[in-house]
């Protein structure tokens, strides 16, 4: 403490350090959670999520009074200004609403990435999703970039709902209503799925 809370954002570049080059003094980006080494393991072999030497900016954030603070995943985006490591930033176009670009940082990349990358969702495949929430969406979305057939929206919010279909939900289970096992069950065949993510 004290503990910077904020991890998905997008903003305009307003200064940089020595040695920057990715990113310049005005350029609208995104913040992503993790920046990647680019030389481990891991990203040697094209799997960047699984870097074993992700990095923060090495420069500390500080109150007024000289003390530092934590800020999440290397962010703190709930301030006006925040300070990160250069490869936390993604350029992004600038006409993109700051709101929706945001997302791309989080909630997008941790959903799409739990169908793509975690699960490996192949072609033809079926797919539950319990939690429609922004997480949820995008790993619905996930699976049918991935090509899964059949995809089951599980969540208590009808609104939630009816948002999964417009990601490429194929199904949808109010598990207020409706015993959600049993209806997994009914719209694969009775055999349940091949991949379910917990949003």
């Amino acid at each position: 403490f004290p503990f910077l809370l904020g991890h998905e954002a997008a903003g305009t570049v307003s200064a940089v350090g020595a040695g920057v080059t990715n990113v310049a003094v005005g350029d609208f980006v995104i913040l992503n959670w993790r920046a990647v080494c680019g030389q481990c393991r891991a990203c040697l072999k094209g799997e960047p999520q699984y870097c074993f030497n992700t990095h923060n900016a090495t420069q500390k954030m500080t109150l007024a009074d000289g003390t530092e603070l934590s800020p999440a995943l290397g962010i703190g985006a709930f301030v006006e200004k925040t300070l990160v490591h250069s490869g936390q930033c993604t350029k992004v176009d600038p006409t993109a609403p700051a709101t929706a670009a945001g997302l791309l940082g989080c909630g997008v990349m941790a959903g799409v990435g739990a169908a793509i990358n975690t699960g490996a969702v192949k072609r033809g495949e079926s797919v539950a999703v319990f939690g429609c929430g922004g997480v949820g969406d995008a790993a619905i979305a996930g699976a049918k970039l991935a090509g899964a057939s059949t995809i089951i929206a599980v969540d208590i919010d009808d609104r939630k709902l009816e948002w999964a279909k417009k990601m490429g939900a194929t199904h949808t289970v109010n598990s207020k209503n409706t015993d959600a096992v049993e209806a997994i069950k009914g719209h694969t065949g009775g055999f349940g799925v091949d991949v379910a993510i917990d949003a």
